[in-house]
């Protein structure tokens, strides 16, 4: 028997902290994966669900994107990943009669925790203009009102289509069909939020927005620096791979202003010494830099590697491959020789020693890998930044050679593969020809908008329908305050989803949520069995394919759901797509997406061979670059970091060990001592002193930005952690509020969201927060 749902928000009165852990997983990881999926799924069914994660005819973990092995094991999940599989496989239900219940008012105060364990949806829900709730409707009719408003819009620029990473290949390309046939490129998708820095940097400089390595390169490497990323929370199996790489001889460093746990070192569930012995040690060496001052370290890294190289010539660099691979080394070699060790050191805020041991190691490596992911993506000069770590791996060659290269670690399950796939509000020339050709029309040039500028158009009143496509857009965006005003301003808000959240209730003029097959459940067509396909954070694709009966015999696919909006709102009269066909036979998609794509040749039958393929990545392939100069480019940067004023502190947001991005699973951050509670600001012990706070007491974080806005989150609790001075964190989506909507990295116009500059101020009375 499955734990009910909890009836009330349970706020954070019971909130506990205690010392950080100093390892992950083991046997906590084990029981904590066993209590989660017994209380949503129940023993049996849990025990059938779990066997058929990430294996080879199984279906692909919805959490993250983590490649999977050649050589499984019967238990290829995380601790998270089953969290992940509990949640969507849940024997919990929000049927009709929870909305008869609750009014948009009643549900406005609950939290994000308390929505998401109501249950999966199990009916089409509409809420009219002027209602204050959700009532059923029909499938026809839910398609009707879609078709209605989009057909009414002055231009289709006013409408915009948002994607979250787990819509599968399939679903991603038929949407951006729908959505480019309607005559716009509004395609925002989540990769705005979070990794878009790492797509722009890599496209200017390797040709390709994608990272150069495989899950064989991690475990060949001599060094890996795993930089901003924190993979014992958010990306759990890359710790095995670590743990494999470190068997093999390699050293790691890790780069972070936090010490997390899974980096210090890691009980492998998956062996027995890892349950019963003290596991394995991973980081050789920890720098505990500032937020922001990781364009920095790799600045110091590449003068010393020049400096190196001047001293003994042709021992250090690479320099046949800078010669006969790369454009720019000398314009780059002038200027990195010019960092300046005053700025270096005030930027990381490392001892000048502690980079240099740093540098020793990278100096007796031949085989360099870098991973990072949203520690380096999500300031304002994060591009620059990822410039820097492509012409520190450049310098030895170390991009396109086995056991070496760049690993930007994605987060959803098939994040990249949707951009593989088309959505892209800014798409390519050669695309839009290959997809116009197919389909016998002329695709929209015009570059659409991304998701901060969505926001700001759904603010504005220029744009008036907004669709997502899986995913919690309020909780994922910043500046929530305004998010919320923007969303209410649209004409029509519809929710493509699994589970009830917060998008839901920040609803627009009218609002529908149309619920959807998970990842878990079998998908059967009027051709038999469907499966769909996603491509994991190394480019590998593959195939995936649920077991479990749906949740409710009203529910379609995402691939049902696009196809019939598509129907119901395009003119008849237009080029004519086999929507009909393409979902009753998803291989008929695929065959479509083998001529628009390169890439994807043969894709029916390849991507059924066991563990799928790999897509070409030319830098890493054949060292062929494919950018405007058609080398690899080094890149002129100016070193940029935070400037914090007196009295003030950098905030990152972060999560949670009990949640994966805006899904929250718990109440509870074991490796960081957190119990019952989200609403923690981790601060350095002198920086609560200074403040004359005490451990415990209760503060509203204010961010500045020099709008003239006011951002509060209102009633932390502060606590005394080993971060870096000057720099302070807590969780997101509670603290989204204080990022501001126009405070975004350049060129990839992501949000700011690990470089907020903020106060802290008394709590105020008459807080009373949302769990």
């Amino acid at each position: 028997m499955t734990r009910k749902a909890p009836a009330e928000d349970p706020g954070d009165a019971r909130l506990r902290v205690g010392p950080p852990k100093e390892y992950a997983a083991g046997i906590p990881a084990v029981t904590s994966s066993l209590r989660h999926a017994g209380e949503q799924m129940g023993a049996r069914r849990s025990l059938l669900t779990l066997l058929q994660v990430n294996q080879k005819g199984g279906f692909d973990c919805p959490g993250c994107a983590w490649p999977e092995p050649e050589h499984r094991h019967r238990a290829e999940f995380c601790e998270n990943g089953a969290k992940a599989v509990a949640e969507e496989a849940t024997l919990r239900r929000v049927t009709p009669d929870f909305f008869a219940e609750h009014t948009l008012d009643d549900l406005l105060p609950r939290g994000d925790y308390w929505l998401g364990q109501q249950g999966r949806l199990t009916h089409p829900m509409y809420r009219p203009a002027g209602s204050d709730r959700y009532q059923p409707i029909s499938w026809d009719d839910a398609f009707a009102v879609i078709a209605r408003e989009l057909t009414a819009l002055a231009h289709p620029g006013q409408a915009a289509f948002y994607t979250s990473g787990r819509a599968s290949n399939e679903a991603a390309f038929v949407y951006q069909l729908f959505v480019r046939m309607l005559g716009t490129n509004n395609l925002p998708d989540c990769s705005n939020l979070c990794h878009e820095s790492s797509g722009s940097a890599l496209t200017e400089t390797i040709g390709i927005g994608k990272g150069s390595v495989r899950l064989d390169d991690l475990h060949e490497a001599d060094l890996i620096l795993v930089v901003g990323q924190n993979p014992g929370t958010n990306h759990p199996r890359m710790l095995s791979a670590l743990e494999q790489a470190k068997r093999r001889g390699a050293r790691i460093i890790a780069v972070n202003p936090l010490p997390e746990a899974g980096l210090l070192r890691f009980k492998n569930p998956q062996r027995p010494s890892g349950l019963l012995g003290g596991g394995t040690r991973l980081a050789d060496q920890f720098l505990p830099i500032r937020l922001g001052g990781d364009q920095a370290l790799f600045q110091a890294f590449n003068r010393m590697l020049l400096e190196a190289e001047d001293e003994a010539p042709g021992t250090c660099l690479d320099t046949s491959f800078i010669d006969r691979y790369t454009h720019g080394f000398e314009e780059f070699a002038e200027q990195a020789r010019k960092a300046s060790w005053d700025d270096i050191l005030e930027a990381t805020g490392l001892p000048e020693e502690e980079i240099r041991a740093a540098f020793r190691q990278v100096l007796a490596a031949d085989k360099v890998v870098v991973c990072w992911a949203m520690g380096l993506t999500q300031h304002r000069h994060s591009v620059p930044t990822i410039r820097d770590v492509v012409n520190f791996l450049l310098l030895r060659g170390n991009i396109g050679r086995p056991g070496a290269g760049l690993c930007p670690v994605r987060g959803h399950s098939n994040v990249q593969g949707d951009r593989t796939m088309g959505i892209y509000e800014k798409p390519d020339g050669a695309f839009l020809d290959a997809l116009g050709a197919e389909f016998a029309f002329t695709p929209p040039r015009q570059h659409g908008h991304d998701a901060v500028e969505t926001i700001r158009a759904m603010r504005d009143g220029d744009v008036r329908v907004f669709v997502a496509l899986g995913g919690n857009f309020v909780a994922a965006a910043p500046d929530t305050e305004l998010t919320e005003r923007a969303l209410r301003n649209c004409r029509l808000t519809v929710q493509i989803s699994t589970k009830l959240n917060r998008s839901h209730v920040i609803a627009g003029e009218r609002s529908l949520i149309l619920p959807c097959l998970g990842r878990t459940e079998a998908d059967e067509g009027p051709s038999g069995p469907q499966l769909v396909t996603v491509e994991d954070s190394m480019g590998m694709v593959h195939l995936s394919r649920g077991r479990l009966a749906p949740a409710s015999e009203h529910l379609l696919s995402e691939v049902a759901i696009i196809c019939r909006m598509a129907r119901a709102t395009l003119d008849e009269t237009g080029p004519q797509v086999p929507w009909e066909d393409f979902e009753a036979d998803y291989d008929r998609i695929r065959d479509r997406i083998e001529r628009v794509i390169p890439g994807f040749g043969d894709f029916n039958t390849r991507v059924r061979r066991p563990g799928g393929f790999a897509l070409p990545h030319p830098p890493r392939d054949e060292r062929r670059f494919t950018t405007a100069t058609g080398l690899a480019n080094f890149t002129v940067n100016p070193l940029e970091w935070p400037h914090v004023p007196p009295g003030r502190l950098l905030l990152q947001t972060l999560r949670s060990h009990d949640q994966y991005n805006t899904t929250i699973y718990g109440l509870d951050d074991r490796y960081r001592g957190v119990r019952q509670g989200r609403r923690v600001l981790f601060l350095h012990p002198d920086d609560l002193t200074e403040r004359g706070l005490a451990e415990g007491d209760l503060v509203d974080i204010v961010s500045e930005y020099g709008d003239g806005v006011e951002r509060r989150a209102r009633a932390f609790r502060a606590v005394p952690y080993p971060t870096p001075r000057g720099c302070c964190a807590a969780y997101f989506p509670e603290t989204n509020v204080l990022v501001p909507l126009d405070s975004t990295a350049a060129v990839s116009n992501t949000p700011t969201s690990k470089s907020v500059v903020v106060r802290l101020e008394p709590a105020s009375a008459d807080t009373q927060p949302r769990a």
